[in-house]
C-alpha cells in the first residue's frame, strides 16, 4: 500500500527531501574526515586510494593519485610499515569566475601500509604511471611459502 504524496502549487512535494538531502550532505563531510584503512587520517577523500595485495613473493601496493605529479610522491619505510606520502598542489587560476561547485580537493596525504614482516628496502620497487604509484615489496626468503606435499596414509579399520 503507497500512501498519498502530497502537493503543494499542483506538483508533488516529498516530506523527507530536506532531510535526505541534509544526511547525505551530513555523510558527504563526514566521509571527508574519517580514517582512512591502512594508516592516518587524510585530509581529504578520494586521494591516495589504496588496493593492496598479496602475492607468493611480494607484497603490491597500488596508490591512486590523480592529479599529482610524479615528483611530489614520497615512499619511505618506517620499521615494518611502507609509508606512502606527498602532496596534490593546487591549480592556481586567475580568472573570474563564480563557482557553483567545488569537490576537487588539495594537500598533503599519508598513507601507511602495515606489513606482517621487515622489509627489504633493496627488495622494494616503486613505479608511477599515468596517476598510479606501484609499489612491490618483496618478502624475505623465510616469509616466501614453500610447497610441501603431505602424504596421505590409509585408515585403519578395528
Amino acid at each position: 500500500m503507497r500512501l498519498p504524496v502530497p502537493t503543494f502549487g499542483g506538483r508533488d512535494v516529498d516530506p523527507f527531501e530536506g532531510l535526505r538531502r541534509n544526511f547525505d550532505d551530513l555523510l558527504s563531510e563526514f566521509g571527508r574526515r574519517l580514517p582512512i584503512p591502512w594508516g592516518s587520517a587524510a585530509d581529504f577523500s578520494g586521494l591516495a586510494a589504496l588496493d593492496v595485495g598479496d602475492t607468493k613473493d611480494a607484497v603490491e601496493i597500488a596508490a591512486e593519485l590523480p592529479g599529482v605529479d610524479e615528483a611530489d610522491v614520497k615512499v619511505t619505510v618506517d620499521g615494518q610499515s611502507v609509508v606512502i606520502s606527498g602532496e596534490k598542489k593546487s591549480e592556481t587560476e586567475k580568472k573570474d569566475k563564480s563557482w557553483r561547485v567545488v569537490e576537487r580537493s588539495y594537500g598533503a596525504f599519508r598513507r601507511v601500509v602495515p606489513l606482517t614482516f621487515m622489509p627489504d628496502a633493496a627488495k622494494i620497487k616503486a613505479t608511477f604511471d599515468k596517476g598510479v604509484l606501484r609499489v612491490t615489496v618483496g618478502k624475505p626468503p623465510e616469509m616466501i611459502a614453500k610447497k610441501v606435499e603431505i602424504p596421505i596414509g590409509k585408515t585403519q579399520t578395528h
